[in-house]
């Protein structure tokens, strides 16, 4: 199973029935698989959270890549003697050309950069959503094209805990999974801890409430939702019981990484989607 770049340049185009693709794209090798696959494959498949929505690495996406290499090679704590020596893109070893792929200005989802034409979500995607999903490709019947492989409802509406969640929840304070003993029964939201069950799309068989945790929303929006982290964010700060501004930063204290919590998967493809402070600005038209 060992096969290189050369064999599958080598194959007729649309040669692979199905591709199935993990990982956002970020450098210029990335972008050139996704390119070389996408001819190659007559389905291409987003698989996994970083494919679908620009994953956890798409955090990067409020930082500049000035900014990212810079702490990386010369800032970060754990930095040597080599500290400000930054890899180049271009030298020779033994007369021979070497060449390091491109970082781009931005992480991008897969359909930023190539046409999907189906997704299979998940961080990682559950092993019941693949099998469904590839026995729905090999039907006679398949879905249309650009379809998400898993059921178009809110986790809320599979998780076992539904039954425990108030119609109208309040919040006078959120904590953190760590800062209290959580209820095994009860809904998570119910206990003030931040779920992201209401704005993410099931499939994943709850999982994580199964383990004790609240969902982080790796498995993006249904497709009534335009903006994963924006609908959360609208939806728990409806239901804030305070509504003195003192109170509302006591509230939202206990949230102290927003973007990182609203959009850890999905900064990407959110509205945001990216830092446009004027730095990062002036740096994509200088490069």
């Amino acid at each position: 199973m060992d096969f290189k770049r050369s064999d599958v340049a080598a194959l007729p185009d649309q040669a692979l029935f199905a591709t199935l693709l993990n990982g956002a794209i970020r450098s210029s090798e990335q972008e050139e698989m996704a390119h070389l696959l996408r001819r190659k494959s007559r389905h291409l498949i987003a698989y996994g959270a970083c494919a679908c929505h620009g994953g956890v690495p798409g955090l990067a996406n409020q930082f500049s890549r000035e900014q990212l290499l810079r702490f990386v090679y010369e800032e970060a704590p754990t930095l040597g003697e080599n500290r400000g020596s930054r890899p180049q893109l271009e030298s020779v070893a033994d007369g021979n050309p070497l060449e390091l792929p491109r970082l781009h200005q931005a992480m991008r989802a897969l359909d930023q950069v190539v046409p999907v034409d189906y997704y299979i979500p998940g961080c990682p995607p559950t092993p019941q959503l693949t099998k469904e999903a590839l026995a729905l490709l090999l039907s006679s019947n398949p879905p249309p094209i650009g379809s998400v492989l898993a059921p178009d409802t809110a986790l809320c509406e599979e998780c076992p805990r539904r039954e425990s969640k108030p119609s109208d929840l309040s919040f006078a304070a959120f904590k953190r999974p760590h800062e209290t003993l959580l209820d095994p029964q009860k809904c998570l939201l119910a206990q003030g801890i931040v779920c992201c069950g209401p704005a993410t799309r099931g499939g994943c068989g709850a999982l994580c409430i199964g383990g004790n945790m609240p969902c982080s929303g790796c498995f993006g929006p249904t497709s009534r939702v335009r903006d994963q982290g924006a609908k959360l964010l609208s939806s728990l700060c409806a239901s804030v019981a305070a509504k003195d501004e003192a109170g509302i930063d006591l509230a939202l204290d206990g949230i102290p990484d927003p973007l990182g919590t609203f959009y850890r998967y999905a900064l990407p493809h959110g509205m945001l989607q990216r830092n446009v402070s004027p730095a990062a600005r002036a740096e994509v038209l200088s490069s």
